[in-house]
């Protein structure tokens, strides 16, 4: 009875690790491509130095291939934020402040938020959605508080703070939850 006691088992074991391997297979595949904050696959180095095509008679029109579907698009080269729907239609779109350290083009992925905090450059600031970080800064939109305008960042000092006025902030806020894209262009 013993050696058939054993058999069961090690049958039973082999039966578990196969099925967890098998469910880990699907979770890999289903699972977006870089759900912490680092670049998905589009971010090569071949993407990131091409500037996305901009309409030039409408400059604040989203540039075509910044990809499709629920997210926030960040042109490093306008200084300019959209924000998508999941229809792919433009909800909001300003102008922002960036600090001194800009993120890579790709996509990425809203990764943490803070209500209230104080940024790299000691400004209380609110609003804070983060989604990289950059010789280990963290990368993300904000708002100063005090008279809503953006605040100028300090070229001597590393900042990863995008800064928007207190209204683009609120907007941000409530449009960019964990795990909303994050597109950056040129």
């Amino acid at each position: 009875m013993a050696g058939t006691s054993a058999g069961i088992v090690a049958g039973l074991t082999a039966a578990a690790v196969a099925t967890v391997g098998f469910l880990a297979f699907q979770a890999q595949s289903a699972a977006p491509a870089s759900p912490g904050g680092r670049p998905g696959p589009g971010a090569s180095a071949a993407s990131a130095a091409a500037k996305a095509p901009r309409d030039r008679r409408n400059p604040t029109a989203l540039p075509r291939g910044s990809g499709t579907g629920e997210r926030v698009v960040y042109s490093v080269d306008d200084d300019r934020v959209w924000l998508v729907d999941e229809r792919n239609r433009v909800r909001h779109t300003f102008r922002v402040t960036p600090g001194t350290l800009d993120p890579l083009p790709g996509t990425y992925w809203v990764s943490s938020r803070s209500n209230a905090v104080t940024g790299t450059d000691g400004l209380p600031i609110e609003h804070v959605v983060r989604f990289t970080s950059v010789d280990d800064v963290a990368i993300g939109f904000s708002a100063a508080v005090g008279d809503g305008s953006p605040a100028m960042a300090d070229p001597g000092v590393k900042t990863g703070g995008i800064r928007e006025t207190r209204a683009n902030g609120n907007l941000m806020w409530q449009f960019a939850t964990i795990g909303v894209p994050v597109v950056v262009i040129r």
